[in-house]
């Protein structure tokens, strides 16, 4: 046991042109904001996903802010937003000075529960934020025919989604706007970073300008360089970023393919166990990024994840915490069981394309023996 190498939750696969493209980057210089990679990671994304255009930015969570400001949220908003979900979501809308407005999940796929959310929209709601998580893809025929009766705005929290098609429809095309993460552990990662896809296309072009310091769009002029016409953000990313994701885009199919093989293969060896993985329709084409259960009711989480890390050397992590418990938006005037029931339950296991068979058996093997006592 003291031999076998630790099995992380998650490691990217660096395997591919990456070092070769980064290479480039130093021996040219280009290695800000500007560069050869930047469009074409852009082009190689909205290619993939379906997307007329697409933006890199410097991570996941800024995504969401230029989502956001970008379609006008701002002081005395609320938006709809589940409180199962990464705290991202959250602080974007918080960024803005909007209010997030909490909303139940369902108990199948654990995503935004529509029928809840309708019951929470006020005068004030401005936007509904739909969240994919764990690479489950939220009923967005069922929020955008909602959205389009209140007269909503509808973004999608795509994070956790790249490679999770509804019908023959990419995650992120639904919506308004939508946002995508390349953190360490995502599909395709580049470190940091994340990228905006737009419906509108001027909604594209201001997203670029805010983007990049709001400089002025008077590029005919070489003195105008400089001229900043909007209040912005620096939010871009660099160069040797984009490379690493362009190299990460030749890959992509293959490793969803491999994330849809183990997934399938934890599923199976699991099917006997009183486990409860998350459901989606039939429709639904994931690319499972990260496999997750619900333990059984009676079963000590804390107890059982430092079990498979002390005795098997194999880390796990717990699902994310409910947003209306966090210190900062704790609200102890509302209850949101079926959130409150996932987020104490789940579990996630190790879930990186490059896993071995050997270590695969080895996750399945300790999950077994710990579960089952």
């Amino acid at each position: 046991m003291v031999n076998q190498s630790f099995i992380p939750v998650y490691q990217p696969d660096l395997s591919g042109a990456e070092g070769q493209y980064l290479m480039q980057c130093i021996d040219t210089g280009w290695i800000s904001s500007s560069g050869k990679f930047i469009d074409s990671f852009e082009s190689s994304f909205a290619e993939f996903t379906g997307a007329d255009k697409a933006i890199t930015v410097a991570n996941g969570t800024v995504a969401l802010h230029l989502a956001l400001v970008g379609l006008g949220i701002g002081p005395g908003d609320e938006v709809l937003v589940p409180t199962f979900t990464y705290i991202a979501s959250v602080n974007a809308i918080k960024m803005c000075g909007a209010k997030p407005v909490f909303v139940e999940a369902k108990s199948d796929d654990w995503l935004l529960d529509v029928e809840d959310a309708e019951g929470r929209i006020t005068e004030k709601t401005k936007a509904i934020m739909a969240v994919h998580l764990y690479s489950g893809l939220c009923d967005m025929p069922a929020i955008c025919a909602m959205a389009k009766r209140h007269d909503l705005l509808v973004i999608e929290d795509a994070a956790e989604a790249f490679g999770c098609r509804l019908g023959d429809k990419h995650a992120g095309l639904f919506g308004d706007v939508a946002t995508f993460s390349f953190f360490g552990n995502k599909t395709v990662t580049t470190g940091e970073g994340g990228m905006v896809i737009c419906r509108d296309g001027q909604l594209d072009h201001e997203i670029r300008r805010l983007k990049s310091q709001g400089v002025s769009t008077n590029i005919d002029r070489l003195e105008m360089r400089y001229w900043h016409d909007l209040f912005a953000y620096n939010y871009r990313m660099n160069n040797p970023t984009a490379a690493i994701g362009l190299a990460q885009m030749e890959r992509a199919e293959n490793t969803i393919a491999k994330k849809q093989e183990l997934a399938s293969k934890y599923r199976d060896a699991f099917a006997d166990l009183p486990v409860e993985f998350q459901q989606s329709s039939e429709d639904v084409k994931s690319a499972h990024w990260l496999n997750t259960f619900l333990l059984p009711f009676e079963m000590d989480r804390e107890q059982l994840m430092r079990q498979l890390q002390d005795n098997y050397k194999i880390q796990t992590r717990p699902t994310f915490f409910c947003a209306h418990h966090m210190p900062v938006f704790e609200d102890k005037t509302k209850s949101f069981p079926v959130s409150e029931n996932i987020a104490g339950r789940g579990i996630s296991i190790p879930s990186y394309p490059s896993m071995s068979g050997e270590d695969i058996d080895r996750v399945i093997d300790a999950l077994k023996a710990c579960i089952n006592g």
